[in-house]
C-alpha cells in the first residue's frame, strides 16, 4: 500500500508539474481543491480500514493534513491568481513536494501493510512484558557493576481453563523477543504459554520496564559478522568464541526457566498459575536455537526442543590435532525437530561448524529434519513480513519461497510436534523438504 501510495502520488506531482509548465499557469485553485481531496479520500480509506492505521502512516497523514489546511486558507481567501506564473518556481516546488512524499511515506515503504499469518487456535491470546533481575549475575557488557537483567515477553490464553505447557523462545544473533510473534501467537491460541526472550546486548535493542533501552554490543556484533569471513579467526579462536556466546545465552534461558518455575509456586499472577511446570519445552531461531538445543542437552525438565536454522554449537568438539570441529560422541536423547532454510541446508556437508548436523550423525538418528526450499535465514522468523526491503537486504536477496506459505506451515510443523511431545495429542510426522 505505502509503494502504491508513494507511486501515485509521485506520478501525480510530475504530471501536475508538466501540466502547469505546458499551459503556463500555476492552476493554484486546481490544485488546492485537490491536496483536500486527497486528504479526505485517505481518511476515509484510514476509517474503512484499507489503509491500517499505524505508526508507518504518521508523518503521510501528517503531510496530507498540512497541505489541506493550507490550501483551505488559501481558497477561503481567494489568493489564486495573484502569483506570476514562473516554470522555475514550478519545478523548484515539485521537487520539494517529491522530496517531502518520499520522505512521509518511507515508513510505509520500508515496513508495510501485510497479511498476518493465520491463527487456528481457539483460545484468544494475551500478552505481558517483564524485566527479571539476576542478582547472582554482574553485566559484562557494562562497566558500572550492575546486575544482569532479561526482558521477557509472555503470549498465553487470556481465558485460562486449564495448565498448560511452557515453551521458551530465543531470538537470533541480533535479533529481538518478538522475531517470530506469529509462531508465539499460534501456540498460545492452542493451549501454551509462550516466552520469548530479548538477550540484552545480544538483541538488536530491547527495553525494559523502566523504559531502560539496551542496544546491541559493538564488539559483538563484530564477532558474529566475522565469524564466517575467511582469515579473521582460527578455529580455536571461534570455537572460544561460540562458548562465550553460548555461556551467556543459556545462563539467560536457565535463568528465566528457573524464575518462571519459582514464580509458578508462590506468584499469583495468572500467567503463573496457567503453566504446567512438568511440560517445558524450548526453541529458537539462529543462535537462539543453538542454544536450545544445548539447553536440550544440560537440562533434564526439557522435553522438547526445535531448532530454527542453527548449528548444533553444543555438539562441537574442537581438535587441534586436525584443527577443525567434530562431533561430540554421545547421544542426544531430547525429542527434536530441526527446520532449516537454504542457507543453512546447503551447509550441512560442507561447513564444519555444522559437522554435528550432518544428516548422517547416529547420535541424532531421532531428531526429525525438514527443509524449507527456496527459504533463507530470515523467511524462517516474521521479519520478510515486516519489512521486506531490509530483509532481503540483511540476507543478501529474496527468498524464492512465499513468505505466508513459509511462515505459516513452520508454525503448523512447530505446534504438531510440541502437541505431540508435551501433550501427546497425535503423531508428529513431517516431509523432508517443503
Amino acid at each position: 500500500m505505502g509503494t502504491l501510495l508513494l507511486l501515485l502520488a509521485l506520478i501525480f506531482e510530475i504530471a501536475f508539474a508538466i501540466y502547469c509548465m505546458v499551459t503556463k499557469q500555476n492552476h493554484k485553485k486546481i490544485k488546492n481543491w485537490i491536496r483536500i481531496a486527497i486528504f479526505i479520500a485517505f481518511v476515509i480509506l484510514t476509517l474503512s480500514s484499507v489503509i491500517v492505521w499505524s505508526l508507518r502512516w504518521v508523518l503521510f497523514a501528517l503531510l496530507l493534513f498540512i497541505l489541506a489546511v493550507k490550501a483551505a486558507i488559501s481558497l477561503i481567501r481567494n489568493k489564486t491568481n495573484t502569483q506570476k506564473y514562473k516554470t522555475s518556481k514550478i519545478v523548484w516546488k515539485s521537487i520539494i513536494m517529491l522530496l517531502a512524499l518520499v520522505f512521509a511515506l518511507a515508513p510505509a515503504v520500508v515496513f508495510p501493510q501485510h497479511k498476518s499469518p493465520k491463527v487456528t487456535g481457539t483460545y484468544e491470546v494475551a500478552t505481558a512484558t517483564y524485566t527479571y533481575v539476576d542478582k547472582n549475575r554482574i553485566e559484562e557488557f557494562t562497566d558500572k557493576g550492575d546486575n544482569r537483567f532479561v526482558n521477557v515477553e509472555f503470549w498465553y490464553p487470556k481465558k485460562a481453563d486449564g495448565k498448560y505447557p511452557l515453551l521458551v523462545f530465543s531470538h537470533g544473533a541480533y535479533g529481538i523477543k518478538s522475531s517470530n510473534t506469529s509462531t508465539y501467537t499460534e501456540l498460545a491460541s492452542h493451549g501454551y504459554v509462550v516466552v520469548s526472550i530479548d538477550h540484552p546486548y545480544h538483541s538488536f535493542y530491547t527495553r525494559s520496564e523502566d523504559g531502560t533501552v539496551a542496544m546491541i554490543n559493538t564488539e559483538y556484533n563484530r564477532e558474529v559478522n566475522d565469524m564466517n569471513k575467511d582469515g579473521i579467526y582460527t578455529k580455536e579462536e571461534l570455537y572460544g568464541a561460540i562458548q562465550k556466546w553460548m555461556k551467556l545465552r543459556t545462563d539467560d534461558m536457565n535463568f528465566v526457566i528457573d524464575t518462571i518455575l519459582e514464580k509458578a509456586k508462590s506468584d499469583n499472577n495468572p500467567i503463573y498459575q496457567q503453566i504446567n511446570t512438568e511440560k517445558i519445552g524450548v526453541f529458537g531461531h539462529s543462535m537462539g536455537g543453538a542454544a536450545s538445543v544445548w539447553l536440550g542437552r544440560e537440562r533434564k525438565d526439557i522435553a522438547a526442543v526445535v531448532n530454527i536454522d542453527a548449528p548444533f554449537f553444543s555438539d562441537l568438539v574442537y581438535k587441534k590435532e586436525i584443527d577443525d570441529f567434530v562431533a561430540r560422541d554421545e547421544d542426544f536423547k531430547t525429542p527434536l525437530l530441526n527446520i532449516y532454510s537454504d542457507d543453512v541446508w546447503e551447509q550441512l556437508d560442507s561447513n564444519s561448524t555444522y559437522a554435528a548436523n550432518k544428516l548422517n550423525n547416529e547420535h541424532f538418528k531421532d531428531a526429525n529434519t525438514v527443509h524449507f526450499k527456496g527459504a533463507k535465514h530470515l523467511s524462517l522468523t516474521d521479519f520478510p513480513l515486516f519489512s521486506p526491503i531490509l530483509a532481503n537486504y540483511i540476507q543478501g536477496g529474496k527468498a524464492d519461497i512465499d513468505q505466508n506459505y513459509c511462515i505459516e506451515t513452520e508454525n503448523k510443523l512447530i505446534l504438531n510436534f510440541f502437541d505431540d511431545k508435551l501433550k501427546g495429542i497425535g503423531h508428529f510426522t513431517s516431509k523432508e523438504t517443503y
